[in-house]
């Protein structure tokens, strides 16, 4: 059973392609269309598929998918193993969602925090028995740098460096990566210590695009031994609630 998973976000699309649980084809992509559907569904033969889009119009792939595969639009309907207790489920973000099911797949009877480290960047930990009350959204990193120049009148736009590793910036550059970067670990830090005194035995997975950020200093902290870095979190999380509903 070859299972299609998508997920369509604000600027890129990342694709797989798993049978069963084994991950046999990813891909991150800026063009995402129809073409590529079919040239996916044709390769792996495609049994099943799953889409989750911050978008509405994507007909022509929808139909695509619909006629030729057994089809999930994937919303707060589709929880597969997780309890959900946030209040507004019809508002919590896709991504959150599937980050959760997909820890809970990866770390069954264990608490774990999901950090996506992204656009955004969002927190959110379920418990060892599926249960999700919700987290936080924070901005990410270039949004930070982004709002630093648009809302002033004099700071500069300063292009992202992850390697920066000052936490005193002794020029204005300096000062604003040191503000962005440490000043985020510093919050992300502090989450985890909170989470982790309310969670025993909890699991730290990290995915997105900022995420090896973040893995490098955590892995150089006290919170070491429970870090890890899974790119394709989402996609599994997605994955599952195929088999969920079709096993």
């Amino acid at each position: 059973m070859s299972n299609l998973v998508i997920d369509i976000g604000n600027t890129r699309t990342k694709i797989a392609v798993f049978r069963d649980r084994k991950l046999l084809h990813s891909e991150i992509t800026d063009r995402f269309s129809a073409e590529k559907v079919h040239e996916l569904t044709g390769e792996f033969h495609i049994t099943n598929s799953i889409l989750s889009s911050v978008a509405e119009d994507q007909d022509e792939i929808l139909t695509i998918l619909e006629r030729n595969t057994r089809f999930i639009r994937f919303s707060h309907r589709y929880p597969a193993t997780v309890k959900i207790n946030y209040k507004t489920p019809e508002t919590l973000g896709l991504d959150r969602l599937a980050g959760v099911i997909g820890a809970r797949a990866l770390n069954k009877n264990r608490s774990s925090l999901v950090i996506d480290c992204g656009t955004c960047i969002t927190i959110d930990a379920i418990t060892g028995s599926g249960e999700y009350s919700g987290g936080s959204i924070s901005p990410g990193l270039n949004m930070r740098l982004k709002a630093l120049h648009v809302f002033t009148g004099k700071l500069p736009l300063v292009a992202l460096d992850t390697g920066f590793s000052e936490w005193i910036g002794n020029d204005t550059t300096g000062s604003i990566l040191s503000g962005v970067l440490e000043g985020t670990f510093q919050e992300v830090f502090g989450f985890i210590s909170k989470y982790v005194s309310a969670y025993p035995g909890l699991k730290i997975l990290l995915c997105g695009g900022d995420a090896n950020f973040f893995d490098t200093r955590l892995k150089n902290s006290i919170f070491a031994d429970i870090v890890e870095t899974e790119p394709a979190l989402i996609l599994i999380g997605l994955n599952e609630v195929i088999h969920h509903y079709n096993d």
